[in-house]
């Protein structure tokens, strides 16, 4: 198979360049509609019953609140006549505002929730007719100038986190590429030693960025995908391009300084390279693909944005690369720079020595290495998990300091309020007894009813929005309680509520932020097994497809959960317990739970996509016949520059979203970056080679059976051996073709 697309891709160059080209213009053409087609939210399981609770409240009481305005007194408080004749009058212009349902105001109800502590601060809380997110931008555009030399006004709520979200992450993609491709691109000519061959894996790049998102635009006419699936298609694409590239280009200088004619390097390569990089796609979009059983879109749409990224930068690396390297040539070397006086070895005199050091003292070497992994996978153990809120973003938003104005200056604050539905004909009576049970529960700051305001099972008085609590055949309860909703306290409240019956037959349903936090960690939690299992049994078969071994997968396995557990450990530290905070400028909190587990399917497919890389080359010098150290040490000075140069350049793209101002995709971006450096150096630098010494010819057994089930259905391609007539009329070739194209010796 991989014979036949290698000498497709040599006979059909030019035809195969102008095809990618006119797919390339045509991408880039759609790829950009999908931009208006993306959203910020998806981080709630829909089919919970805390999102059940959020659509109910959305269709008896006109929904919850979407934007809050902020009033602040510049002196005094917001009692103050200066302020509170403008503030009503403020409020009155947010009701008749179009784009308005309701707005409830301090000054319009006297509410004390809705007024801080110290009366410096007032709230308007605000529900918008329209859900999208357009709108709410376009409502607080029109008054963010509504301020006086009395107060000021600030727009927050999960409306304008939304906003600022997709503002923050455009902001931070752009200065994120602006930092990383041109470090990534001065590392590529020192990589390929010349400006030629450094620009194919931007090349490649460009093609699967613009695929991807044409890709996406069409899956997003379809469904909901989430924007930050812009970030894993802007980093992966350039990753696996430099991955790629680095691989297929170094096997075609190779295979030409070997004596074959272009056409069969070509060829050769893609028997080769290519067939690894099939089988290294096919295990990052396997990884990938798990994360589809999720019900939170937020991860399905990774799963959309990286499936298409393997598969357009396969097929490009595969098809299109080869045919650009055969129309290229000899030329693949020009643009050399002066300080390079030849092309960079295919063989790396490092890694060899490293390769055999290890493979000498396999034991020695390995157990620093697994101390220094298994201590940074400690910190797991003590690990909370959230979900995000406004705290993600930078201090200086709107929405950041509107979020933290409430939270400590609006203890009662009713948007940290679990909300409590029932779907029944409740009797006033009935009302006022769960109320007052709810009240006086552990924790609870009072509860709001169609009843009233009730405090430690008493009755304060009827609220002025009670009319908004409760419907002849629905009845809504908030349960305001102190504690953050991502607090242990706040979720054991949720548990605690939806064990309790309610006042009728019909069960209570709960929602609320920590009710949210709660359903989706159960949401990944319950599939995890499932999705671990998936992982591990894909891996087995494909690493077994690849080498014919039982043992490999299982290695590659164990050594690839230690160095992401090491990497999690290290960002347990980093963002839940503050370590360097200050420098990267983000608020510590519990990990966020989608956020981790992307990354462990991100961070583990790129792993795997190493683990091809060198168990490619091993496995090809022991078919030739290598002894089993021989062929540790050839594979490894073979593959260990590609390996330690690809985890560089990726590191640099991922590391620079630690730049970001969202510190969730901070976390991804930095997790990442040290997850394929780690994988890089102690994994495959030492552990392999380790690995494979101690096990020795095991390595490589397999079962009888499953022996012969790999020679039917193993991918494998052999290279025809180089005649020596050929081998001399290829070399005078090589050297016309060099100095024609002024890439060789001069005469």
């Amino acid at each position: 198979m991989f014979t036949a697309i290698g000498r497709f891709a040599a006979t059909r160059s030019r035809g195969i360049l102008v095809v990618a080209l006119l797919g390339l213009i045509a991408a880039g053409t759609v790829g950009f509609t999908v931009f208006s087609k993306l959203k910020p939210e998806g981080f709630a399981d829909p089919a919970a019953e805390s999102s059940q609770v959020l659509e109910t409240i959305n269709e008896e009481f006109g929904g919850q609140v979407d934007v809050v305005a902020m009033v602040s007194a510049s002196a005094g408080t917001v009692d103050d006549d200066m302020v509170s004749i403008d503030a009503a009058d403020l409020s009155e212009r947010i009701a008749d505002d179009p784009a308005v349902h309701e707005a409830i105001s301090y000054w319009g109800t006297g509410a004390p929730s809705l007024r801080s502590d110290d009366g410096k601060f007032g709230l308007i809380a605000i529900k918008l007719i329209d859900d999208d997110i357009d709108a709410a931008e376009e409502f607080a555009d029109r008054f963010a100038d509504s301020g006086t030399g009395a107060y000021e006004v600030d727009f927050g709520g999960s409306k304008m986190m939304s906003v600022d979200s997709r503002t923050q992450v455009g902001k931070d993609l752009a200065l994120a590429e602006g930092i990383a491709v041109p470090i990534i691109l001065v590392l590529l000519v020192f990589a390929f030693g010349s400006l030629v061959a450094a620009s194919l894996p931007l090349l490649i790049g460009a093609v699967t960025v613009f695929g991807t998102f044409a890709a996406l635009s069409g899956i997003a006419s379809a469904t909901d995908v989430s924007i930050y699936s812009i970030n894993l298609t802007t980093a992966l694409s350039l990753g696996l391009a430099v991955d790629y590239a680095l691989l297929m280009v170094s096997r075609f200088r190779e295979e030409l300084s070997s004596g074959r004619s272009i056409e069969d390097a070509v060829t050769r390569t893609v028997q080769t390279a290519g067939r690894t990089i099939v089988f290294s796609a096919l295990t990052v979009a396997v990884a990938l693909a798990v994360l589809t059983i999720f019900p939170l879109f937020f991860l399905r749409s990774f799963a959309y944005s990286g499936i298409g990224v393997v598969l357009i930068a396969m097929i490009t690396s595969v098809v299109i690369l080869p045919a650009l390297l055969k129309v290229l040539g000899y030329r693949v070397n020009a643009g050399r720079l002066p300080w390079f006086k030849k092309t960079p070895s295919a063989v790396s005199p490092f890694w060899r020595r490293v390769a055999s050091a290890v493979t000498s003292r396999p034991i020695l070497c390995s157990l620093p290495v697994i101390a220094i992994l298994v201590i940074g996978a400690l910190p797991v153990l003590k690990s909370e998990f959230g979900t995000p809120d406004d705290r993600v973003l930078p201090t200086s938003t709107q929405t950041r300091t509107v979020g933290d104005t409430i939270r400590e200056e609006f203890p009662d604050d009713n948007s940290r309020a679990i909300q409590v539905i029932i779907e029944d004909s409740v009797a006033p009576s009935q009302v006022t007894s769960y109320a007052t049970t709810l009240s006086n529960l552990p924790d609870v700051s009072r509860v709001e009813s169609s009843a009233g305001i009730f405090t430690d099972g008493a009755n304060q008085g009827v609220p002025p929005t009670s009319a908004a609590m409760g419907k002849p055949d629905v009845q809504r309860f908030a349960v305001i309680t102190e504690d953050d909703a991502r607090s242990a306290n706040a979720q054991d409240l949720v548990h605690t509520i939806r064990d309790k019956a309610g006042p009728t037959s019909v069960e209570p349903q709960v929602g609320g932020s920590a009710a949210v936090l709660v359903d989706s960690k159960h949401a990944i939690g319950s599939r995890l097994p499932l999705a671990a299992g998936l992982i591990a049994l894909s891996t087995f078969i494909l690493l077994f497809l690849f080498t014919g071994s039982v043992l490999q997968p299982i290695r590659a396995l164990v050594f690839n959960v230690l160095g992401l557990s090491a990497t999690i450990g290290v960002l347990v530290m980093i963002f839940q317990e503050g370590w360097l905070s200050d420098i990267l400028g983000f608020t510590p909190m519990p990990l966020d739970t989608s956020m981790l587990m992307l990354f462990f399917c991100i961070a583990f497919g790129l792993s795997m996509d190493y683990e091809v890389f060198v168990l490619s080359r091993i496995k090809e010098g022991h078919d030739l016949g290598l002894g089993r150290r021989a062929a540790v040490v050839d594979g490894l000075s073979h593959t260990g520059r590609i390996v330690s140069t690809a985890a560089v350049l990726i590191a640099v793209n991922f590391f620079a979203f630690g730049t970001g101002g969202v510190s969730f995709l901070q976390m991804f971006g930095i997790g990442a970056g040290l997850a394929i450096m780690v994988d890089a150096t102690l994994i495959r630098g030492v552990l392999v080679p380790a690995g494979m010494r101690l096990l020795g010819r095991a390595a490589w057994w397999s079962p009888k059976p499953l022996r012969v089930l790999h020679n039917k259905v193993g991918l494998s391609e052999s290279a025809p051996p180089i005649p020596a007539a050929r081998q001399a009329e290829s070399q005078a070739r090589r050297e016309k073709e060099a100095v024609l194209d002024g890439t060789g010796p001069s005469r």
